[in-house]
């Protein structure tokens, strides 16, 4: 089944269902896309105080030790960085004084645990940010991490839906059937990791671990997108043409805000490429390397499944890691399978005790072996990469020394809640859909195999 252009460009280049898509569009209206954070211990940040589904934990809001204030922070239509950086804003600390355990879809309502360090429950009363909203809900014995995240609740419907009520039910059926048969959804990472509309940070990530700053800056500021708006486009090629810093930060569109903070940086030293890029946030920052190892790993997973490789079978060769009983998959306990093990490795993976795992490319992370190891290395020798280049010299700060990353996520709570006439768009129905992924898994991901839309932008990915 045909791929888009566009996510083959971030290495998607496979579905792994072969069902029929029901096509339609996501996110017509920001409430279209739903994300609720939920943490190991169950708490779920609910997007109205008032809800009375799934659960919120109250902490102890006169607790003696008050450095870290546990809050839910919901957002509609915001980049989670910008929004931690207006609420930071308005209670006058450092951006860094945030913390966060995710970030969330820009286009969408959002839930989601913060903690604020240094801060009071009574200042977050006179916060006036539009589409924004925190609520103190007590005091956190530390920073909220990665690590305490346990996913993601998502509420989802697509809308304008040309096919029957009938075949939108079959086919999702047959594309569930499919994705439980080869073991979860797969784990690539999703379009926005890239950036839907503009696809380009992993591009910025391989120019940063090359070195080559100035290339990197410019790829982030200078090139064009024919699916972003015009005064975007124009602003870019304008730069492209002239270098002209001080120019282009006055034509530059006020949304750009990133692009505004570089650009200030670079009219005033043109010639601070590695600056520049510090001018960031530094998770934001982090990003770009991370994104490139997110392409490499999508591309080793697409050859995977083009080569009929099985995503819950193991070779001699894979790696495979233990997962814990609340799903999560434990990174550092990995093995390599070998002629010995294999059996023993296949049963545990049948039983939902391991799971197979790709390499995150970095310094320290060696390849697979076996047949699996061979395409990784030919990937990287097309790419032109070794994973001895994340060790990023002159910024090791956005160093890596890569990881591994499970090829499969478990689809956990399904609910094709129902599907009904669609009043916004005349004779299309529309579906709603209930489901959970652990931490660092997409629904866009899920998504793109029940929908296999030919244009993910248009229909809203």
């Amino acid at each position: 089944m045909a791929v888009p252009k566009i996510e083959k460009a971030v290495g998607m280049e496979v579905y792994v269902t072969r069902s029929k898509g029901i096509g339609g569009v996501l996110r017509q209206s920001i409430e279209d896309f739903i994300v609720k954070e939920v943490l190991i211990d169950g708490s779920k940040a609910e997007i109205s105080p008032l809800s009375g589904e799934g659960k919120t934990k109250t902490f102890n809001l006169s607790a003696t030790d008050k450095r870290y204030l546990l809050c839910i922070l919901v957002k509609r239509n915001w980049d989670t960085f910008l929004a931690v950086r207006a609420v930071a804003g308005q209670l006058g600390l450092c951006p860094k004084q945030i913390q966060i355990a995710g970030i969330k879809d820009t286009r969408a309502v959002t839930a989601q645990y913060i903690t604020v360090e240094g801060a009071t429950s009574e200042g977050f009363s006179k916060i006036k940010v539009k589409d924004v909203e925190i609520r103190p809900v007590g005091y956190f014995r530390g920073k909220i991490s990665p690590y305490l995240l346990l996913g993601n609740h998502f509420h989802i419907t697509i809308k304008a839906i040309s096919h029957s009520k009938s075949t939108v039910k079959k086919r999702i059926a047959e594309t569930i059937g499919e994705i439980e048969a080869s073991g979860g959804v797969p784990n690539f990472f999703g379009h926005q990791r890239f950036g839907t509309t503009r696809p380009i940070t992993h591009l910025v990530g391989k120019a940063l671990i090359q070195g080559n700053f100035k290339k990197a800056a410019m790829i982030f500021l200078a090139k064009p997108s024919p699916h972003e708006h015009p005064e975007s486009k124009q602003a870019r090629e304008n730069l492209r043409a002239t270098q002209d810093f001080e120019k282009a930060l006055k034509i530059f569109p006020k949304n750009l805000r990133y692009e505004h903070l570089m650009l200030k940086h670079l009219a005033k030293k043109p010639d601070d490429f590695i600056g520049v890029f510090r001018r960031l946030p530094g998770k934001l920052l982090k990003l770009f390397p991370q994104a490139y190892q997110a392409y490499l790993f999508n591309k080793f997973l697409s050859r995977r499944i083009k080569s009929g490789l099985s995503l819950n079978e193991a070779n001699v060769g894979d790696y495979v890691v233990n997962v814990e009983r609340n799903g999560l998959p434990m990174l550092s306990m990995h093995r390599i399978v070998d002629v010995k093990t294999i059996s023993e490795v296949n049963e545990a993976l049948k039983a939902g005790r391991m799971r197979l795992a790709l390499p995150l490319v970095g310094f320290r992370q060696r390849l697979s072996k076996g047949f699996q190891g061979e395409i990784e290395e030919q990937i990287l020798e097309e790419e032109g990469i070794s994973p001895e280049d994340f060790k990023i010299r002159m910024m090791r700060e956005i160093s890596s020394r890569g990881e591994l990353r499970a090829v499969t996520t478990p689809l956990k709570n399904f609910l094709l809640h129902d599907i009904a006439n669609d009043s916004v768009n005349p004779l299309k129905n529309m579906v709603r859909l209930h489901f959970m992924l652990l931490r660092g898994s997409y629904a866009t991901v899920l998504l793109r195999e029940i929908m296999k839309a030919r244009n993910p932008i248009k229909a809203g990915f």
